[in-house]
């Protein structure tokens, strides 16, 4: 007991409540939500859409787990400890989602788990688990075709003329689905397109802008004008990229690299519009956080949960939220 209330009391200054309009609090949905760390700028979209998509249908505590899978275990104990009546999570580490499945299962506390996707056997483990986020393949390919693009129409960026791209690699979190699964679609697309691609380097800067900034600026010292492209996991890489390219005096002078990200975040549609930034992919925050949302209530009300009822096509216990490509020639369609 001891322990909870501590636990209460640092959790004050993260925990956001959203309490229903005109609906007595005996009859409001509890939701206990849990973001692998607040200052990802993907997963903030998803956390504001999230908090959206709740107000006037429940009450929710979320929490910040601060890329700590040690403290997201004691967040999904307190929620338990609690009573809420269903979760969204958002794992710091996809394998220990089959824990808190335990955790959930043992409780009668349904998860819907949105972004990170856990194991198949793990989501099999119960039928109140269900997964909201998109096919990272599909952000691979579509970022591979915006380079594609580029590179067929502007011959200048083969700078040594020997008809390949040499590139340079900037993955995200070792291991995680959409870093993998993005970085293996991308090249591979370039080869079925014809392209002939030599990577020159490859590293993690695990999703953010200051250790990808770093990494890059190693990739130059190392290869200087010899990098003709950066393939990026996610935006915040791809921004941090472009800032070690300014410094090198890139994007002045007539003196150009392509660059891509994923999630079409404001600052890489910011990007967009000064031309720094070649294209991303859309990772639709807002409907991933809507469906996650649509599907808690229904759980939380023990309710029938399809297609129909959670307005977002469903395949067994997964949503899929189609990506969609974004570039400096579409980018304004994308602005709030």
């Amino acid at each position: 007991m001891k322990k909870i209330i501590q636990l209460l009391i640092c959790l004050t200054s993260i925990v956001i409540p959203v309490a229903a309009n005109g609906i007595k609090e005996s009859s409001t949905p509890q939701i206990g939500c849990a973001i692998y760390k607040f200052d990802d700028t993907f997963m903030s979209g998803v956390r504001n859409s999230i908090l959206n998509a709740v107000e006037g249908k429940a009450k929710i505590t979320i929490v910040d787990s601060e890329n700590n899978q040690a403290k997201q275990n004691e967040d999904v104990e307190l929620f338990i400890k609690l009573g809420i009546d269903c979760m969204i999570l958002n794992p710091v580490d996809r394998a220990a989602a089959g824990v808190e499945i335990d955790k959930a299962k043992a409780s009668q506390i349904p998860i819907v788990f949105v972004n990170r996707q856990p194991f198949v056997d793990d989501m099999e483990k119960w039928d109140k688990v269900y997964y909201v986020g998109a096919r990272a393949k599909e952000s691979g390919i579509m970022s591979a075709q915006i380079l594609a693009d580029y590179w067929k129409t502007h011959p200048e960026a083969d700078r040594n003329n020997d008809g390949i791209l040499q590139y340079v690699l900037l993955k995200g979190e070792p291991g995680h689905q959409d870093a993998e699964q993005r970085s293996e679609a991308s090249t591979e697309y370039l080869k079925k397109d014809g392209i002939k691609i030599q990577k020159l380097a490859e590293d993690t800067a695990m999703w953010d802008q200051v250790k990808a900034q770093e990494k890059m600026a190693s990739f130059l010292a190392s290869f200087g004008n010899g990098i003709e492209a950066v393939i990026a996991n996610n935006d915040d890489m791809a921004l941090g990229a472009i800032e070690a390219l300014k410094a090198d005096g890139y994007f002045s002078n007539n003196k150009y690299m392509p660059v891509i990200g994923v999630d079409a975040t404001a600052p890489a549609l910011q990007a967009l519009q000064e031309g720094t930034l070649l294209g991303t992919v859309l990772n639709d925050a807002h409907n991933q956080a809507n469906a996650a949302v649509n599907i808690a209530l229904l759980l939380a009300k023990n309710e029938k949960i399809d297609s129909v009822s959670i307005g977002y096509e469903m395949e067994g216990h997964y949503v899929w939220i189609p990506y969609q490509k974004v570039t400096q020639k579409n980018y304004k369609n994308f602005l709030e």
